[in-house]
């Protein structure tokens, strides 16, 4: 894509002015000026807060979505569900529309509300979560990424042919800490052999500290299950990314292009694994927002 159609792109997604010069320049390596941003945008004709699309385009648009998955989502889901695809509407409109087409939806997802675990952590950096998803790791992608248990800032999002090379998750995990200047004062993650090298690097890092978690207590081991913060955010990245691509996927192997051997899932990541990261990339900015 161009730099206009980058532009656009971004702009639909609704990020704020700070955020798409950031991406831009950061991803793209394209450096705008913020009032070189408002100019293009204006005489593209694109607008906040200045006009809407009809209410028809946004019904059409929330009835089509009603026919799928759509049907298990909230207002603010439908909500942001609208702007990635271009249509600009009040959340307000959205919540009064989908509650008028999908009354029954609408009274069970008020009547079911989840009673969370209560979490603590006693401020930013106090305690990092990692951890692998491996919904796609059937096709040859596996993801990995890590979340500050205070901020829910995510640290790092990637995907890569595996995520079990202690190596790699090392690079992840000391890029972080290169890019923050610090490591966390606890880190957690599962029992598998693929976070033995983060572990050690952490107690390395927190060896002479004089704190209540430092040196071996620095480092928490658990089930991923419970790895609350981290498992939170899979669920999320599920509905907002991976579902898209396990629905492809599956679709290729239903129809006999995908057998799962060394040359399909190679073949798997030649195509897919730069698209995938883009996307996780802009789940990951799109969460510091």
């Amino acid at each position: 894509m161009d730099k206009l159609d980058l532009i656009k792109f971004y702009f639909n997604l609704g990020l704020a002015y700070k955020d798409i010069l950031h991406i831009l320049s950061r991803k793209h390596r394209i450096i705008l000026s913020l009032r070189t941003l408002k100019r293009i945008l204006k005489k593209n004709g694109l607008f906040r807060r200045i006009h809407f699309d009809s209410l028809e385009e946004t019904v059409g648009f929330i009835k089509e979505q009603l026919q799928g998955s759509g049907a298990l989502h909230g207002y603010r889901w439908m909500h942001s569900k609208c702007k990635e695809n271009g249509l600009h509407t009040r959340k307000e409109d959205v919540r009064i529309i989908l509650s008028t087409l999908d009354p029954e939806g609408t009274e069970i997802r008020r009547s079911r509300r989840l009673h969370r675990r209560r979490y603590f952590a006693k401020g930013p950096n106090f305690v990092w979560h990692a951890d692998s998803y491996d919904k796609l790791k059937p096709f040859g992608i596996c993801i990995n990424g890590a979340i500050d248990g205070f901020s829910r800032r995510i640290l790092w999002l990637n995907a890569y042919f595996t995520s079990s090379d202690p190596k790699v998750i090392g690079g992840y995990f000391l890029e972080t800490i290169k890019e923050l200047d610090g490591c966390p004062r606890i880190l957690r993650t599962d029992m598998g052999t693929e976070n033995s090298s983060i572990r050690e690097m952490q107690r390395f890092l927190r060896r002479n500290d004089d704190d209540d978690q430092a040196g071996e207590k620095s480092f928490i081991w658990g089930r991923s299950t419970a790895n609350q913060r981290i498992e939170s955010w899979w669920g999320f990245l599920r509905k907002e990314c991976v579902d898209f691509w396990l629905d492809h996927f599956h679709r290729l192997k239903d129809e006999g292009d995908f057998v799962g051997d060394f040359l399909d899932k190679n073949l798997m990541l030649f195509c897919f694994l730069g698209l995938i990261q883009v996307m996780l990339y802009i789940d990951k900015e799109r969460n510091r927002l």
